[in-house]
């Protein structure tokens, strides 16, 4: 277990599939097996009542904080199109919940069972910053600023002190470019998080981007996998003649044992 005594571990979550809050549960359980008493949890939760909460997340067996938040950040919303798609912004609702600390965020359908060795450099030092890698390029309308490099959103790292909303207010100011999807907001945040100092990257053989769509991978990594795909209840396309959302819940189904074990849970029936 990794000693550290000023980190916080953030996630964010909405109105998820059933197989996004057992996603959560593991992340959180996992993210305790690796840190346990030395960090802080909480989690972001918008579009639903934490009162609504799954019974599993109620069960768990150390603290976790939740926060019920109930409008977007204001300052992040003429950024923004209209319709709001795709939840763009919640993630920076509040930007930061451990301003004076470590601040990890993790996806909830990412979940770690051991310390990748980025994350273990990052703590070390409060001059770094933390990213995943990806399997593709993925940054929207930030592309051209981002260029080639693969970078995934799911982990991110700060260290204590960063004002990480001016940083990204700025950006959104300067190139006047709106937020419209997942994709645009993880190229703000690749965008940003790169130009800000040293970047550790969790390579890919340590968290795979796992699913069964190429060009992900449908195998776990070494560290962890980031379950891309697993909150929608509906994906609007086929795969191999099948509903899309079909085989990503047979693909979850195919891992959750092995997933629960890793992180010392039992698997839901």
């Amino acid at each position: 277990m990794v000693r550290s005594s000023s980190l916080g571990i953030r996630w964010t979550i909405g109105d998820v599939s059933d197989e996004g809050w057992e996603a959560l549960r593991y992340s959180l359980l996992g993210a305790w097996r690796l840190f346990g008493v030395t960090a802080q949890y909480s989690v972001c939760v918008n579009s639903i009542s934490t009162a609504a909460l799954p019974s599993s997340i109620a069960l768990l067996p150390f603290p976790v904080t939740w926060h019920h938040v109930t409008r977007m950040n204001a300052k992040f919303l003429p950024h923004c199109d209209e319709s709001l798609s795709e939840g763009t912004s919640w993630k920076f609702s509040p930007v930061r919940l451990f301003p004076d600390c470590h601040e990890l965020a993790l996806d909830n359908d990412c979940i770690l069972w051991r310390m990748p060795a980025a994350i273990t450099n990052w703590l070390k030092r409060t001059d770094r910053f933390l990213l995943a890698a990806d399997v593709v390029p993925a940054n929207g309308a930030f592309s051209d600023l981002v260029g080639a490099h693969a970078l995934n959103s799911g982990i991110r790292g700060y260290p204590p002190g960063f004002d990480y909303e001016s940083a990204l207010l700025h950006t959104l100011e300067r190139t006047r470019r709106q937020l419209r999807s997942e994709l645009d907001e993880q190229g703000l945040q690749v965008h940003v998080t790169r130009s800000a100092g040293p970047c550790e990257v969790v390579p890919v053989e340590d968290v795979t981007i796992c699913s069964p769509f190429p060009p992900h991978v449908p195998e776990l990594g070494r560290c962890g996998a980031h379950f891309v795909g697993l909150n929608a209840r509906k994906l609007p396309w086929n795969f191999n003649g099948r509903p899309a959302a079909d085989c990503r819940r047979e693909h979850w189904r195919e891992h959750r044992a092995l997933v629960a074990r890793l992180v010392g849970d039992v698997p839901s029936p």
